[in-house]
């Protein structure tokens, strides 16, 4: 029988779970279940939430079923799919809402965009897999289908039962899909633990009172998730454990019909994910299917059943609910939404039917049909956001230019130029003129360089970088005077950097070319000497960050002339004259690096450099982006940001929501103006960005925030050159997903290649976050570190968590009680194993920095520690500030150090001799303690060990001091508590916990004295243990209690078998 639960529910302020529910309502209204709370988002202009009611209580929502078509005759329940389409005119709306063994009616008022109650929750004593809305009169009736086999008659508003019927078969199914009008007709298909679809009526054929198996469908070999039955067609869909959607021809279902044809046909079996399938939908002419892998694919009828599109948005875990809106069913443009195991919500809109798949495009690469002598070596695209052009530059000393189908030979070098040239290209606006003209320059085995302008080649100069080889050329945006220019640097032979500001000046007879020597840069030596990157600072004028292919970052500055020529002596030289005339000689010496961080990125090399809101990014062969900052002209690493896994070859970063940093240029003015409003802001935030590289043979582009692959193209690895056309609307579109449908264009086997037609305008750019998600997998820890509040007249109040994952991130978050707003600051991935721990301590400097009147609470400083798997430990120091401007948090993280057991057993001495650690030892718990100078870490490990940690921030560095393996058993969990002794004297305890439900106190006082820690030997044992469960405390927390003058302790812990209890010492 069902009863109805009335109890009091603490309300949730905010929750983010898997969003395992999802249905639309008409094209206007998304309907979500994200743990008990059910959604709805208003998908009208800018898609936002706009209502939002805990319905279930202590159930997940599993399904929603809006009912708003039962009384008219048309039929689009659940997962059956009519071929009619209805417009919804009732602003008022009643949707059942189900999930575990909870039942409950709700209303949502489209007109006033709420949620409410209309009956209380009832609880079966069963689970329910599918609620089917029936006709009946006066009152509407709901059948619904249970996990054993059965299905019962319900009364929707009161919830009287008033039929019950089960299956011969009383097997456990997982999942159920009722089809018909009425309970008369009602076909149940289920999908058996035996991995059967058996298809029964409750009305059908009986023995002792129980309905037999009127039809069966074998072929899966998993269980089977999710159902969907397409009316129009006779089309049944089921995604099973075995990664494959099928699909059967059954007939009509329901009514007169029964349970459809006498002998269903498998039509189709359709593979493409890489895991489970937990979600399936059928429309008219294609197949929507989801699973863990984390995809949606799209399956096209036509071409045998093909991916048309791949929708992903997810972190890990995968997609746990789909929907599609019935637009989408009608062949027109409609919705799709998905709904992930991190929480998110993304919905995208789907067109009609595409002519060519997603598989077809992606083995279909456009050869551009390159007709220059000789095989081309360089390729580089002109004017990328307005016109086609490609460059490309050839072994026989030829710079050949295509606009559409011709390429035609702009310029030939001589025998110098053959079997060996570098080239790059960049805009240079005319002086004193708003035209803007793309300029080439060609460097040679014998130091020359070559410049000239793409569309007149005539007009140009040649340089002379030494007299050996030109290893590369480089555009950097420098200054000049008071005004911007562009700077030629040239690599030439023993180290040494050619500099030259080339400018691009009109007159009578036209344009011409001028050219002004600077002093070269000497790169430091090493076997690799030459330069692979470098960009000019724009808030620190005369200072060049370089990366050379030694893979180490240089900081240069400009030397100050003394005696600058008068500007009546300056006069054009012509080519001879420059040859053999060295002004370095006149000038001065090469030029020094006043700062370096040598080989920062491995020997690999530096592969590029760029500047973006006063903060540095530097990407190597190493698989990293470095986020540099500059100091009293001093270098530092703020973080490393790595991207995925085998993806070690990176090649530049790509900001969001602005130009490509090529171009950026153009801007550098306003934006140093606009900085200066607050600077103090921006200085504290940093961009999100993506990454572009290579991943084995495959042109990748990476999105660290959201752990996702933006574009992949099979060019064949990275030796080779390449240009990449960002979409002309990424400077607007904040989305990342915007940058992944740009036009690759590489070398291949002599050939010049196209990822797609350059001239292709179609972007699929339609995706909203609705929702953004968190850790796809569980969070295994979570740690709070503290509130900002924004004064005024608009008060907020943000709270700042950090989170550990099983997805090995750490996640940044801030949230917003009042608004339920969720914000992700920062996702960090340093981590290569599940994050298991997290500990933190407020840095001092936070309150040093307050206003006047008191403490500042717009601002947050702490030092953040995670710990995990494969015994890695990392630190990092959080600066988190109020954004005056948008009034949201916005974050600085700055890596202080890490470190890993295993690397630490590889430094030792004579470890041969010694039995190697576990490469499997994980932390399980941490505790933090602030010591004058350094910070004191303990942690529990699982190979039976305590040990505690060094941490100091000014040197950035991490010393194990001791540990000790007295345990011999998993430690669980570990707190320290300070506390003065009778004489005033500090004292430091520790408490360790382990599987054998065993509590330990170990004295670390004389660790704190920073003087005895290098000697300091640590107790070989705890000096009071007790046993006080008969299985493994999970958690141990210490809270000084003072009662009659004396101090207690009381420690509460949570057996992992045994119910919760605590007891007090």
């Amino acid at each position: 029988m069902a009863s109805p639960v009335e109890s009091a529910v603490k309300k949730i302020a905010v929750l983010v779970a898997p969003v395992t529910a999802l249905e639309f309502l008409g094209e206007d209204f998304l309907l979500t279940g994200e743990g008990p709370i059910l959604s709805v988002y208003s998908l009208q202009a800018s898609p936002k939430e706009c209502a939002s009611l805990n319905v279930l209580h202590n159930y997940r929502i599993h399904g929603i079923r809006p009912g708003r078509k039962y009384q008219s005759g048309e039929r689009q329940f659940n997962n059956v799919i009519s071929s009619e389409i209805s417009v919804w005119d009732n602003d008022e709306e009643e949707i059942i809402v189900f999930g575990g063994k909870g039942v409950r009616l709700v209303s949502f008022n489209s007109a006033g965009q709420c949620l409410k109650l209309i009956g209380p929750l009832l609880e079966l004593q069963d689970w329910v897999l599918d609620i089917h809305w029936l006709k009946a009169q006066p009152h509407p009736l709901l059948g619904i289908a249970l996990a054993h086999n059965a299905l019962l008659l319900l009364e929707a508003e009161s919830g009287n039962i008033l039929s019950f019927y089960s299956c011969v078969e009383t097997c456990l199914l997982y999942s159920a899909l009722m089809i018909g009008p009425n309970w008369d007709s009602l076909v149940l298909v289920g999908g058996t633990v035996f991995n059967q679809l058996v298809l029964w009526r409750p009305t059908g054929t009986k023995t002792d009172g129980q309905s037999e198996v009127e039809r069966r469908l074998l072929g899966h070999s998993g269980v089977i998730f999710s159902l969907c039955y397409l009316q129009k067609s006779g089309w049944l869909a089921s995604a099973s454990d075995d990664r494959s959607i099928r699909l059967w021809s059954v007939g009509t279902l329901g009514g007169d019909s029964g349970c459809g044809e006498e002998t269903p046909t498998c039509l189709r079996v359709l593979y493409g994910h890489q895991a489970r399938v937990f979600c399936v939908k059928l429309t008219p002419s294609r197949v929507f299917s989801a699973g863990e892998d984390g995809a949606c694919l799209l399956w096209e009828w036509g071409g045998e059943g093909k991916v048309g599109r791949t929708f992903r948005g997810h972190r890990s875990g995968g997609v746990r609910a789909l929907a599609v809106s019935e637009g989408s069913v009608g062949c027109r443009e409609g919705w799709l939404a998905t709904g992930g195991a991190d929480g998110g919500v993304r919905v995208w809109r789907v067109a009609e039917e595409r002519k060519d798949s997603e598989e077809a495009q992606a083995e279909t690469q456009l050869d551009l049909g390159f007709k220059g002598q000789g095989c081309p070596k360089v390729v580089r695209l002109v004017d990328e956001d307005e016109s086609n052009t490609v460059l490309v530059c050839t072994d026989q000393g030829e710079v050949c230019l295509s606009q559409g189908d011709t390429w035609d030979v702009i310029w030939q070098g001589g025998a110098e130029f053959q079997s060996y040239c570098v080239m790059e290209i960049t805009s240079i606006q005319v002086q004193n003129s708003n035209c803007i003209v793309w300029v080439c320059a060609v460097g040679n085995l014998n130091g020359g360089v070559q410049v000239f302008l793409v569309r007149q080649p005539g007009v140009g100069v040649l340089l002379k970088a030494g007299q050996g080889k030109v290893h590369s050329v480089l555009w950097v945006k420098g200054h000049s005077g008071e005004s911007w220019s562009w700077c030629l640097l040239a690599s030439g032979s023993e180290g040494l950097v050619y500099r030259w500001t080339i400018k691009v000046m009109e007159d009578e007879s036209g344009l011409h070319m001028k050219e002004e020597t600077l002093l070269p840069f000497l790169l430091p030596p090493c076997a690799k000497r030459w330069l692979t990157a470098a960009v000019t600072l724009s808030q620190r004028k005369g200072l060049y960050l370089c990366g050379d292919r030694r893979g180490s970052l240089l900081l240069y500055a400009e030397r100050e002339r003394n005696d600058r020529r008068n500007e009546g002596e300056e006069r054009r030289m012509d080519l001879h004259d420059q040859e053999t005339e060295n002004r370095q000689t006149h000038l001065g010496g090469p030029m020094s690096p006043i700062s370096t961080l040598y080989g920062v990125h491995g020997k690999q090399g530096v592969t590029s450099v760029c500047e973006y809101q006063d903060l540095c990014y530097s990407t190597g062969r190493d698989g990293s982006v470095r986020i540099l900052t500059v100091e009293e002209n001093v270098l530092k690493v703020r973080r490393v940001q790595r991207a995925c896994r085998g993806m070690e070859w990176l090649e530049k970063v790509l900001f969001l929501g602005s130009d490509a940093p090529e171009v950026q240029g153009k801007m550098l003015k306003e934006r140093t103006e606009k900085r200066k409003i607050d600077q103090e802001s921006e200085s504290v935030a940093e961009a999100r960005f993506v990454m572009v590289g290579f991943h084995s043979v495959h042109f990748v582009i990476w999105d660290p925030h959201r752990q996702e692959k933006l574009l992949s193209v099979a060019c064949g690895g990275g030796h080779r050159s390449w240009a990449y056309k960002c979409p002309i609307h990424t400077h607007t579109d904040p989305h990342a997903h915007a940058i992944g449908h740009g036009t690759l264009v590489f070398i291949k086997h002599g050939a010049v290649m196209a990822s797609r037609s350059l001239a292709s305008t179609e972007t699929d750019v339609n995706g909203h976050t609705l929702k953004e998600g968190l850790h796809g997998r569980g969070i295994s820890c979570v740690c709070h570190l503290g509130s900002l509040t924004k004064t005024g007249e608009l008060s907020e109040l943000w709270e700042i968590f950090v989170t550990g994952g099983e997805d090995t991130t750490v996640g940044v978050l801030a949230v917003n009680p009042q608004s339920g707003t969720v914000k992700v600051l920062a996702v960090l991935t340093d981590h290569i194993s599940n994050v298991r721990a997290l500990a933190a301590i407020r840095r001092v400097e936070t309150n040093e920095r307050g206003r006047d009147d008191g403490i500042d609470t717009s601002l947050l400083s702490s030092l953040v520690f995670s710990a995990g798997g494969r015994a890695q430990l990392q630190c990092y120091r959080l600066l988190i500030r109020l954004d005056e401007q948008q009034g949201q948090p916005i974050c600085q993280v700055t890596q202080i150090a890490g470190h890993r057991l295993d690397e630490q057993w590889e430094r030792k001495r004579n470890r041969h001799k010694t039995v190697k650690m576990d490469p499997e030892t994980r932390y399980m718990s941490m505790a933090v303690v602030y010591n004058e100078t350094e910070y004191i870490l303990a942690l529990g490990c699982s190979d039976g060990a305590v040990r505690l940690f060094s941490v100091t921030e000014s040197n950035r560095s991490v010393d194990m001091l001791w540990e000790c393996f007295y345990h011999q058993r998993c430690v669980l969990s570990v707190a320290t508590y300070k506390l003065e002794d009778s004489l005033g004297r500090e004292l430091l305890l520790l408490f360790s916990a382990t599987t054998d439900g065993c509590i330990s106190v170990w004295d670390l006082t004389a660790v704190l004295n920073s003087k005895a820690g290098v000697s300091w030997q640590g107790p070989s044992a705890p000096f009071f243990s007790i046993p006080v469960h008969q299985s493994g405390v999970n958690t141990l927390a210490v809270a000084p209690q003072r009662e009659m003058g004396q101090m207690r302790k009381t420690l509460s812990h949570w057996p992992v078998v045994e119910m919760m209890d605590s007891c007090l010492y």
